[in-house]
């Protein structure tokens, strides 16, 4: 059995690499992301002979407290710890502004992402910005959620398109002026159920946009990660967190960005509907992982050496109380 490792700047060139020194049947064995592109291990396995995968070898990089604290999947964690973590991120993850154009914006994701109320505030910077969006809902199942979504538009002085069907969302689009932004809020969706997946995937062909996975910071990052995978299959390749702000540990987020290779845009961090968006980079990022040091200073300031002071008052006062008790006996 022959290995080789190939790295090359995109996916697609390591990949002509590999068939052309291996051959159609190599086996992939892995991929991930390097510095200057991407890293991709295959084996050319011999009939008569077993395919043995020898398992990674452990890791001596000891991590900085900033970012054990985050839960993050300890290989990410691991190459993030090699080197400065501004230039780490900068690496490991990509960048970019929401892609509102040319096309429509979808945002798709698991029921109660936060969806609904990312549309809101993409409408409302538009509108400020004088860039008024054609606004399209196309979850017609849960209740209330083209209510949700209307009272904004009203606000906005919008009219919302409620289009839960492939036929009514490509004739809601057919409305779209010249140039026009397109908002799209997806029914939330289940990407394991097979049923699920397959009316999200009828709805977004219908649209042929850009999807955006809107995904609540916060959760398990193993969860995280199956969850972006399985959107990256129904066509998602840009990322827009939600709850930043109530979050205090970042795993989750990276590792659903890592595992999907999904690009981070923004991130929802409040709700206002006017400044309740920030634009991710990877000093945003290294500023959200530092803070979690400065909470465990204040928080051992609060516990202890504020507890201490409190008892040095305690004592002064009891001082007090007794010098003045006896000098009225005496």
């Amino acid at each position: 059995m022959r290995l080789r490792t190939i790295r090359a700047p995109r996916m697609a060139d390591a990949m002509a690499m590999l068939r052309a020194e291996l051959g159609e049947d190599a086996v992939i064995l892995s991929t991930r992301r390097v510095a200057g592109g991407v890293e991709l291990t295959a084996a050319q396995e011999a009939e008569d002979e077993p395919l043995v995968i020898a398992p990674e070898a452990a890791s001596t990089t000891a991590l900085p407290p900033e970012l054990r604290r985050h839960n993050m999947p300890p290989a990410l964690a691991q190459r993030l710890a090699g080197a400065p973590l501004s230039s780490a991120l900068a690496q490991e993850f990509r960048f970019a502004q929401l892609p509102l154009d040319p096309g429509p914006l979808l945002l798709a994701g698991p029921p109660g992402a936060g969806k609904t109320l990312s549309a809101a505030k993409l409408a409302t910077r538009l509108v400020l910005a004088g860039t008024p969006p054609l606004l399209v809902t196309a979850d017609g199942r849960r209740a209330g959620a083209a209510e949700q979504l209307a009272a904004f538009a009203r606000v906005l002085g919008l009219s919302l398109a409620v289009a839960a069907t492939p036929a009514a969302l490509a004739k809601a689009l057919a409305r779209r002026a010249p140039d026009q932004p397109v908002l799209v809020d997806m029914p939330g969706c289940d990407p394991f159920d097979a049923a699920a997946a397959r009316r999200h995937a009828a709805l977004a062909d219908a649209v042929r946009g850009a999807a955006v996975l809107v995904l609540p910071a916060g959760l398990d990052a193993e969860e995280a990660a199956e969850t972006a995978r399985a959107f990256h299959l129904l066509g998602c390749r840009h990322l827009l967190p939600t709850r930043l702000d109530a979050t205090r540990r970042l795993g989750g987020v990276l590792a659903a960005a890592a595992a999907a290779d999904l690009v981070l845009t923004e991130a929802g961090t409040g709700q206002d509907a006017a400044t309740g968006l920030t634009r991710l980079a990877a000093s945003v990022i290294m500023v959200l992982i530092n803070a979690e040091v400065f909470l465990i200073i204040y928080d051992i300031f609060y516990k202890y050496i504020y507890s201490y002071f409190y008892i040095i008052l305690l004592l002064r006062l009891s001082f007090n109380v007794l010098t003045n008790f006896f000098i009225f006996i005496f």
